[in-house]
């Protein structure tokens, strides 16, 4: 049975079996054969083999049904699974450095090296001795470049490019000499840290069955989607979904931006409008629920991060779009305009809206207001007027219509200190209301602080549970020291993090501790209303993972982790960074850089690991070469080694990793771009330079941004925290040297933040849930050993959830007994219909347990 990975389409265009096989670790097989035979039995040792080696292993049900295969079956299946597997991981591409002995054969004086790079090529000279060496005959063209290279000084046989100037060159040039062959890695080294255990899906009815679950765990879902949910959905409407028979689709989609997917998807065939039209309009309830609509079918963002050039409107589907907005207060759909003029005015031109004047008039009455319309004598002029006239709230005496709008009475009041009056219009809009808690409660000073929190204790039960954490973790952390200054993630199609100094009062304790005591009680309330259970089990080290926010920026990758979650590396271990790209016709020849800059513990830079500094302090950091080019179809991969041990006895303290595009060509226009990393047990250059079976992260590089800062290494800690932001840069010949004071400052506030508590964490929320639906807790740290805590009976789920953690414990309970389970990793056997988070899914079997995302936990807690 042939093994070999191939390429496989890019995540935007996977097939639904690699959806699923992502998501819930289930693969689905074809019929099984009439009997087993030695050829499949052979052939399922060798996947499983080939499995071991990229992290993964089989369950007993998924190898049983793997042997019913016929053998021609069996390779096809087994194939297919690789190939899904090593795209997840990154290992279906060439990931050969510029040094084949990488990291032994790494020059050790990376000027002394440049040097000789630099000297060959201002004096090289065809026919003559080598200028460094003095070898004559030694000298030679390579392709396409055209340096000069001397045979002598420069060894084909470690070089993957071009030595001078390090630019991908013609694989059957003659400089390329064969690489010695690595040293087989050990059978015994780890498995990583996110083994999965894969499990048996079924056939094709129960795949239809899986999608159709998944697809509407997506639908629930009330936040934006991340990028990588953003693909699935795609894939899983196509694979679960009927445009002719909408009896799957949900009355009410949550999530705005998600709902605008589905409803575009649906009118992607203009054959099934009898259907899909109503349906359609049915679910649009803001007029910029219509403008996310258009938007995306014109290929944009239903973000409206940008401005999109909407494409044509068929009159049907134009026609109905006006009954929606129609059909809503004409005051509300002002409001929505007037946030949006230039792309409102772009609309009106493609639905024609004055045409339809006497159709729909108080549509056309919220445009003519948008667009100061004059008022005449005419025939459009007396339907806005008459319109107009049978409103409340607009004006249309003068000489064009005039609508109140929300926004400016709120903030006329928030600029005169008129807390009551902005209380008026904010408590219409209860989300609007949390975002200016902070604001209100410095207004209103310690005094009048009760009048704001009532207002929060009738809002907090409407908003959306994003919103209701996000406001949580801002007020408390506002009671302790200020943090160095505020970081701000401004919506947008990169996750950009922009910083400034904090000038805001003190709030007054009292208030805020209120107001965390009132949004605490509201999550409570709400994860009381989901199914109880008798026990519940949680990890303790889940108080690292952040609890998911800005999801619609999070980098596509291997492991879902959340924005700013602290993890443990693995001791006795070495960190390998990897980067890999391909360029692509529009970005022409791109030259990407993985780098890190080190700090010390007052984030003082004190040294770099990149293509200006290829060691770092006696092979602590440790850089593969920099390759300046990536030509299809094998691109280019560049590596870091880091040696913490080595790193910490240097005076290191924090190592932040980043990936920058040289030239400034943005991340987006290549045809391949990721990062990622390994926790490699082989020292020095034993084994493959990349090991899919080490690999622990890996995620894509894409956007129009040119820097990536995925992550910073606490050295003394031994941890890792998740940072996936992009940083902004300008210009081009970007270096980490030359940034290193802006990334300083980047990582010193983003790792404040995330460590005091201005996000909830997901072992919180884990908390949260536990205490408000079971009657008993267990607790599992980090040693393996437990601590139980039952609810008494007359112990409200208030007290109950503070006293979680509580050194005094109760009588011991069976985690495996847990219907309810918040785990780093799926290592517990729990009842069948069981429902349960783990960031490392391990063995847990999404066809026996109700698992659950991190996104899943936060999108329950939906208000009531």
């Amino acid at each position: 049975m042939t093994t070999t990975a191939t390429t496989i389409l890019p995540s935007s265009q996977r097939s639904l079996d690699a959806v699923l096989l992502q998501r819930r670790g289930s693969v689905y097989l074809p019929d099984p054969a009439p009997s087993t035979t030695p050829e499949s039995l052979a052939g399922i040792t060798l996947l499983e083999s080939d499995l071991i080696d990229r992290g993964f292993l089989v369950s007993a049900p998924l190898r049983e049904a793997l042997s019913a295969l016929a053998p021609e079956a069996l390779s096809a299946t087994g194939n297919a699974l690789l190939a899904h597997l090593d795209a997840q991981l990154g290992a279906d591409r060439d990931h050969t450095p510029l040094f084949h002995r990488f990291p032994q054969s790494v020059p050790g004086d990376t000027l002394a090296f440049w040097t000789d790079r630099v000297l060959t090529l201002l004096l090289q000279a065809p026919e003559q001795p080598c200028v460094l060496c003095g070898t004559p005959g030694s000298v030679h063209t390579v392709a396409p470049c055209a340096h000069l290279v001397c045979r002598t000084c420069f060894d084909g046989a470690d070089f993957s490019a071009c030595p001078i100037c390090h630019r991908r060159i013609d694989p059957a040039d003659p400089f390329l000499r064969p690489a010695q062959a690595r040293p087989t890695a050990s059978a015994r080294r780890a498995l990583p840290a996110r083994l999965r255990v894969l499990s048996l899906g079924g056939g094709p009815t129960v795949r239809h069955a899986h999608a159709a679950d998944e697809l509407n765990t997506l639908m629930a879902r009330t936040g934006a989607l991340s990028p990588q949910d953003t693909d699935d959905l795609a894939v899983l409407l196509d694979g679960a979904g009927d445009r002719a028979n909408l009896g799957w689709l949900p009355e009410t989609i949550p999530g705005r931006e998600t709902k605008a997917r589905v409803l575009s998807w649906l009118l992607d065939d203009r054959a099934h409008f009898a259907v899909t039209l109503p349906a359609v309009t049915a679910r649009l309830t803001t007029a910029t629920d219509v403008l996310r609509l258009l938007a995306v079918r014109s290929g944009g963002d239903p973000g409206l991060t940008d401005a999109t050039r909407l494409t044509a409107v068929p009159r049907p589907l134009r026609r109905a779009l006006l009954q929606a907005l129609d059909r809503m207060t004409p005051q509300m759909v002002a409001e929505d305009l007037s946030r949006r003029p230039g792309q409102w005015k772009a609309v009106a031109e493609r639905l024609h809206v004055f045409e339809y004047a006497d159709r729909y008039p108080r549509a056309s009455l919220a445009f003519a207001a948008l667009r100061s319309t004059p008022l005449g004598d005419d025939a459009l002029s007396r339907v806005l007027r008459g319109t107009a006239q049978a409103t409340d709230g607009i004006d249309a005496d003068g000489d064009t219509i005039r609508v109140p709008l929300w926004a400016a009475e709120v903030e006329t009041a928030l600029a005169t200190a008129d807390v009551p009056g902005a209380l008026t219009p904010l408590s219409r809009r209860p989300g609007e209301l949390l975002r200016r808690l902070d604001h209100l409660l410095r207004l209103a000073g310690p005094d009048g602080a009760e009048p704001v929190l009532a207002a929060l204790r009738l809002a907090a039960p409407r908003v959306a549970p994003a919103v209701l954490l996000s406001a949580l973790g801002a007020v408390r952390s506002r009671t302790q020291p200020p943090l160095p200054g505020r970081v701000f993630f401004p919506k947008g199609a990169t996750a950009r993090a922009y910083i400034t100094p904090d000038e805001r009062a003190p709030l007054d304790p009292g208030a805020a501790e209120t107001a965390v005591r009132i949004f605490t009680d509201e999550v409570l309330r709400r994860a009381a209303t989901l199914p109880a259970a008798d026990v519940a089990v949680l990890d303790a080290e889940l108080e690292g993972v952040i609890a998911p926010f800005a999801e619609r920026t999070a980098s596509r990758a291997l492991v879902t982790l959340p924005r700013g979650s602290e993890l443990p590396v693995p001791d006795g271990r070495t960190l390998r960074l990897f980067l890999h790209w391909m360029e692509s016709a529009e970005s022409g020849r791109t030259d990407l850089d993985l780098s890190v800059a080190l700090f010390n513990e007052r984030w003082e830079h004190v040294g770099t690991c990149a293509y200006t500094n290829l060691r770092f302090g006696d092979d602590a950091a440790v850089h593969s070469g920099d390759l300046t080019s990536a030509p299809p179809p094998h691109g280019a991969s560049e590596f870091v080694d880091l040696d913490l041990d080595k790193l910490a006895a240097r005076g290191v303290r924090y190592a932040v990793s980043v990936v920058y595009s040289f030239n400034n060509v943005p991340f987006v226009k290549l045809d391949d771009a990721f990062a990622g990393l390994m926790a490699r047990d082989e020292p020095g250059s034993t084994g493959a330079v990349f090991d899919a079976r080490q690999v622990e992260q890996r995620y894509d590089l894409t956007g129009t941004s040119r820097a990536s800062v995925p992550l910073v290494v606490d050295i003394a800690g031994r941890t890792m925290r998740w940072l996936d932001v992009a940083q902004g840069v300008t210009g081009t010949h970007h270096a980490v040297h030359r940034h290193a004071d802006d990334l300083a400052v980047l990582a010193e506030h983003l790792t404040a933040l995330f460590a005091s508590g201005a996000r909830v964490s997901l072992g919180e929320l884990a908390l949260w849930h536990a205490a408000a639906r079971a009657r008993t807790v267990v607790v599992r740290h980090h040693d393996g050993s437990t601590s139980t805590y039952r609810r008494q009976t007359e112990e409200d789920v208030t007290a109950f959830a503070a006293r979680i953690g509580a050194p005094s414990t109760d009588d011991p309970a069976d985690a495996r007994d847990a219907t309810l389970a918040y785990l780093l990793r799926g290592d517990i056997a729990l009842p069948d219909g069981a429902e349960a988070y783990a960031l490392h899914p391990a063995a847990l079997d999404a066809a026996a347990l109700r698992i659950q995302s991190a996104s899943d936990l936060v999108a329950s807690l939906t208000a009531h």
